[in-house]
């Protein structure tokens, strides 16, 4: 089927961010910053629609205010201007008082209750202690400062926290936590929240941060439905679609890994030979990576079926690489070292599956700028590593034989 083309008109462009904790966040700034710096054409700043989920929604609401990667970074990865963070994890890291106290008022009543059904009335010890769980908290952490740090960063000359008066359509979604249906806040009929408390919303983890009440209705985390809820955008529109994932499984097999992560990858694998040696934490966090992404993989053969004239970019780790893997989700002190790991590991995809982006690109307007791509000097904001003549040969023998790859198995997709 013939795909649309930007003869006529500007190309609608739209950008869909999943959530991840700040480690998501700080990968998702490092990936933005390489497309920024490597795309020509793009400006991230001023595309048609975001839509963004949970950490995901801190990005989106900052760059369709108008902010930068680059700006982006300055804030949050570098800490130039701590005033202008769109996101701190300082703001998550205040206990909920608030939910204690409530549930501590709640306690000795519930008491008395289990007491009574215990003696008089013999109940099951069991229904007993879960009557009592009304008294714990539904979060251990407060996220009000999210919106009120927001809501004033927002209320800046430049800025706005009203998606109505926004130069581009921005989604962010929470979900409903009495119907378990996904919240779209800044569409028709909910663009009167303010973002900052949408953005609060959207990133109220269960158990985590306690539900975001909002006009009588309670919210929680936006991933609790989809990973990236790209579809908000797809059904409005769009010609390019692109996707950012920081979270992906981690592949523990020994399979062979680009030249620049073989080393990390050796590491990582003599600290975990497999995931069930790292315990509960790697266990847990391989499960719920594997459960969110499988979900996203589903969703993405739906988005490439049922919207054939959109062109789908899908952007995310690499499943062998251990970096983000082994980093802590809610971490933050190694921050500068992240964004500069996602800046150069998106590089690297972009020389590796050139052939095939070029053309996916090439569609609407944008070209690879391969002066930057190939450019041994460009980062983020660390120092690059030194590379000899023999390793840039190597490096760059392999990104061509996986670019071939890539284009191979497109073909052989299309074919089918």
């Amino acid at each position: 089927m013939k795909r649309r083309t930007s003869q006529a008109r500007a190309p609608r462009i739209g950008l869909a961010l999943a959530g991840g904790g700040p480690l998501g966040a700080i990968y998702e700034i490092g990936v933005l910053c390489a497309l920024e710096d490597s795309l020509l054409g793009l400006d991230l700043s001023r595309l048609d629609h975001y839509v963004g989920v949970s950490a995901g929604g801190f990005i989106a609401a900052g760059l369709a205010n108008g902010m930068t990667p680059r700006g982006l970074s300055a804030s949050f990865i570098e800490n130039v201007d701590s005033s202008a963070a769109i996101f701190d994890p300082s703001w998550l890291m205040v206990p909920a008082y608030d939910e204690f106290a409530r549930r501590s008022i709640m306690l000795p009543g519930l008491l008395v209750h289990a007491f009574w059904g215990l003696t008089m009335e013999r109940k099951p010890l069991t229904q007993i202690l879960e009557g009592l769980g009304a008294s714990l908290p539904t979060g251990v952490f407060s996220n009000q400062q999210v919106h009120a740090h927001l809501a004033e960063l927002f209320a800046r000359n430049g800025f706005t926290n009203d998606f109505r008066k926004l130069p581009a359509r921005l989604t962010l979604v929470a979900t409903n936590l009495d119907t378990g249906e996904s919240a779209p806040f800044g569409a028709p009929g909910w663009d009167h929240i303010p973002i900052s408390q949408a953005v609060q919303a959207s990133a109220a983890l269960p158990g985590l941060f306690p539900p975001v009440e909002i006009e009588d209705q309670y919210y929680v985390d936006g991933a609790l439905k989809k990973t990236l809820h790209a579809s908000v955008v797809l059904e409005q529109g769009v010609d390019l679609m692109l996707c950012l994932n920081p979270l992906v499984p981690f592949d523990a097999t020994v399979h062979p890994a680009p030249r620049v992560m073989q080393r990390n990858l050796a590491t990582a694998l003599r600290k975990i030979p497999r995931i069930v040696d790292g315990g509960l934490p790697a266990v847990l966090s391989q499960t719920f990576r594997s459960m969110i992404h499988s979900r996203m993989e589903l969703g993405m053969k739906n988005y490439e079926r049922a919207y054939p004239d959109t062109d789908i970019i899908l952007i995310e780790p690499d499943h062998r690489d251990p970096e983000l893997y082994l980093a802590n989700t809610f971490g933050y002190s190694r921050r500068r070292h992240l964004a500069e790991h996602a800046y150069q590991q998106t590089r690297q995809m972009l020389r590796s599956r050139k052939t095939l982006l070029s053309a996916k690109l090439a569609r609407h307007g944008i070209r690879l700028n391969h002066a930057v791509l190939d450019d041994p000097k460009a980062h983020l904001c660390a120092a690059p590593r030194a590379r000899t003549d023999i390793g840039r040969a190597i490096a760059s023998l392999e990104e061509v034989i996986d670019d071939l790859g890539h284009y191979t198995r497109h073909v052989q997709r299309a074919e089918r």
